[in-house]
């Protein structure tokens, strides 16, 4: 088994945890937010939504500057409903999937760099940057959004087992 199908079998058990936590955000509260410092529920849940199609731009692009020279900066506006939400989702993960699906083990050990005003943040081999800024960038805001949903009164689904609101 070559690296691509193993964080493909990874992937498709986070994308069906996000697709459960985010199938559970209110519409009506979509401007809250836990404290001032923190993204509000909907921001957060379209960054969550988006972090899948990040996945393609690592697999078909040797960089990525998200505050360009001279260019606006990257922005994600907020989804409008918790379909939109979905849909980013899906459309992303889908997109990556294509992307990664036969890529090569030498392919995933090429640098990638991620870039701020055309200087470098950091150069990893892809592998690393799938692993690191996708899967585990995707648990952390999933987990995130979690604590959103228990604060609003949500029940939070199971991810890696049952939570208290889906005992079994």
């Amino acid at each position: 088994m070559n690296i691509a199908e193993l964080l493909l079998t990874e992937f498709d058990q986070e994308l069906e945890s996000t697709r459960k936590t985010l199938e559970r955000v209110p519409e009506d509260m979509f401007t809250w937010k836990p404290h001032t410092k923190s993204f509000d529920l909907i921001s957060l849940a379209t960054h969550l939504a988006n972090i899948a199609s990040w996945g393609t731009l690592t697999m078909t692009a040797d960089e990525f500057d998200y505050a360009p020279p001279g260019a606006p900066p990257y922005k994600e506006p907020p989804a409008e409903s918790r379909a939109d939400l979905l849909t980013k989702l899906a459309n992303g993960a889908g997109e990556f999937r294509g992307a990664l699906q036969g890529a090569s083990n030498e392919k995933l050990m090429e640098p990638w760099t991620l870039l701020a005003g055309g200087k470098p943040v950091f150069t990893m081999p892809r592998y690393s940057v799938l692993r690191g800024m996708i899967l585990n960038h995707c648990v952390h805001h999933r987990a995130q959004l979690g604590v959103y949903l228990r604060l609003l009164n949500v029940p939070v689904p199971s991810v890696y087992g049952p939570t208290a609101d889906e005992a079994s």
